[in-house]
Formats: C-alpha cells, sequence, structure tokens
C-alpha cells in the first residue's frame, strides 16, 4: 500500500502515449524539471525546457523532494517566454500548470507552440496537496477547464480520462495520515495510527468493490486525481 496509486497510473498513461507518438516527429516539454519521461521519448526529436528555480527544498512547507535535478534540460526559461519561431507537433505538459501564475495563458502559449493538426498533452491534478511551495499557484482544474480553454483555442479534445475516481483518493489520502502526523510532529503512538489508517483504507476498497466496482468508476466526475488530456489542434 506505500506507493501513491496517483503516479502509477500516471506514469503508465504518460510513457505509452509518448510511445505511440510518430517516430522522428518534435516534441517540446514544457516545465519538464527532471525530464522523467524523456527515457520515452528516444524515437522524438525531443526539447525540455523549465524555469529551473525549485531546488528540491523550496520554502520548506507541505510536501517537497528533497532533491530536483534540472541538469538535463536543453533550456532554461520561464514558460511564457518560450520563443515562438518554432512550432512543435506534440506540445507535452505534465503536473505543471498548478505550479505557474496564469494557468489559462499557459494553454494559451501551448496553443502558440503547436503545429496545425498537432497535439497537446496534458496532465494536472484535479486538486493537489501543498508541494513545490512556494511555486504552488492552483490546487487543481476540473475537466471543464480544459473543454472551454482547448476549444475556443481551436482545438478537439480527442482524449479526456480520469486518473482515478472518489474512492482512489480517499484510499490513497488515508495512506498518507501517517506520514503526514510524522511530518507535523504529531504526539500518538504511530503503530496504532498505521494500524487504524490500514482498516479504513481496506473499508473504502471494500466499499468501492460492493458493486463490481461501477460507483468506483463512475465516482470519478466528483472527485479524481487530475484528468488525462490530448487535444488536437483543428484551426491555426
Amino acid at each position: 500500500m506505500s506507493r501513491l496509486k496517483n503516479h502509477a497510473a500516471r506514469d503508465q498513461w504518460i510513457e505509452k502515449t509518448l510511445k505511440a507518438l510518430p517516430e522522428g516527429s518534435s516534441l517540446l516539454d514544457m516545465g519538464a524539471g527532471e525530464c522523467a519521461y524523456k527515457p520515452h521519448c528516444s524515437h522524438l526529436d525531443y526539447l525540455a525546457q523549465d524555469i529551473a528555480e525549485y531546488d528540491g527544498t523550496g520554502d520548506g512547507a507541505g510536501l517537497h523532494t528533497g532533491e530536483w535535478d534540472t541538469s538535463r534540460l536543453d533550456f532554461v526559461c520561464d514558460l511564457y517566454d518560450i520563443p515562438e519561431d518554432r512550432q512543435f507537433d506534440t506540445v507535452f505538459c505534465s503536473e505543471v500548470i498548478e505550479h505557474v501564475v496564469d494557468p489559462v495563458r499557459a494553454i494559451e502559449k501551448m496553443a502558440r507552440l503547436t503545429k496545425p493538426g498537432g497535439l497537446v498533452i496534458v496532465t494536472a491534478p484535479f486538486n493537489s496537496l501543498t508541494h513545490f511551495a512556494p511555486y504552488h499557484y492552483c490546487t487543481g482544474f476540473s475537466q471543464y477547464f480544459y473543454r472551454l480553454h482547448f476549444e475556443r483555442l481551436g482545438f478537439e479534445i480527442v482524449e479526456l480520462t480520469p486518473n482515478g475516481g472518489f474512492f482512489d483518493v480517499m484510499d490513497q489520502e488515508l495512506g498518507r495520515v501517517t506520514r503526514v502526523r510524522k511530518q507535523f510532529k504529531a504526539g500518538f503512538r504511530e503503530p496504532i495510527t498505521w494500524l487504524l489508517m490500514t482498516i479504513a483504507r481496506l473499508n473504502v476498497r471494500l466499499i468501492a468493490a460492493a458493486d463490481g466496482g461501477r460507483m468506483a468508476r463512475n465516482s470519478s466526475e466528483l472527485q479524481c486525481f487530475g484528468w488525462h488530456v490530448i487535444a488536437r489542434k483543428t484551426s491555426d
């Protein structure tokens, strides 16, 4: 139960999606950070950008990675300052737009950097805990955010898939309780906390499975980890 299922499901979807892109096509990894997904892009003309201000510790509030290596970036600049003298077959942006000061402007930037007929691939939280602070400006985005802005910018939605549902989120966050208590130095015996949370998580899983999983699947409209988005540019 230790690994957050959010990460695993997202990574699997990204790997499948990137590997399916045409051989030799161009891809801009916007806000690439540590270039975690570059290994899935060996068949592509790949470029990685990031502002490279986060160092793994930030201001110490919320969740942090501890270390953060941006040495593999192709160029460093603010997302909004990416040169527009070139367009790409694919603009890829994963878990970034909650860290930019104006997410709508970021989507507009992606649109301008995409060739006609090209794709924008985005993942971001539906709602998120404080992380990478102080560079955490939005808690998340609904499917309606993507539909509104991509459609008004001349894109058609090719895929809009939820990552998990309400019960998956409950399971994950109950599993995080022991870590949060330790982080904020709660005065309670941790083995007891772990046992209580394990029982609670098992109950959530039993409830989610009660009708063959239909309720769990449908609950994504209420709550999920985030939306996996592919949008195709249909107009210039």
